[in-house]
């Protein structure tokens, strides 16, 4: 029970900051917005299309090999520790992991999802 009115004493409290902190902002910046200066800016021209346009899957596919190769730098500096220790056992794991990269890559260069046109 104790913790029930713990997690409510905190929503009240974050609803009240948001709410404090939304009535200090229009009190230090009263002004309103004209329709010109709410259109999202493009580099000083009107944009093409609208804000809310999905993205080409191209785009979500660089994403992912973006996040394969970050994962692979992230796994590859304690790998470095424990190759020390552990020694071929270690370079045979770390060699599979990126066989399994590899074919990722290769994966996606066949499906050409390395091309932009």
């Amino acid at each position: 029970m104790a913790a029930l009115g713990f997690a409510l004493a905190v929503f009240i409290a974050a609803v009240l900051a948001i709410g404090v902190t939304r009535w200090v902002g229009d009190i230090l910046n009263p002004l309103t917005l004209t329709v010109p200066e709410r259109v999202p800016f493009s580099g000083g021209s009107p944009p093409e299309f609208h804000a809310w346009n999905r993205f080409h899957i191209r785009w979500y596919t660089m994403a992912l090999l973006f996040l394969a190769f970050d994962m692979e730098m992230v796994f590859m500096y304690p790998w470095a520790v424990v190759f020390v220790r552990e020694g071929l056992i270690s370079l045979v794991e770390m060699l599979m992991f990126i066989l399994i990269l590899v074919v990722g890559i290769v994966y996606t260069w066949r499906e050409r999802g390395f091309e932009w046109a």
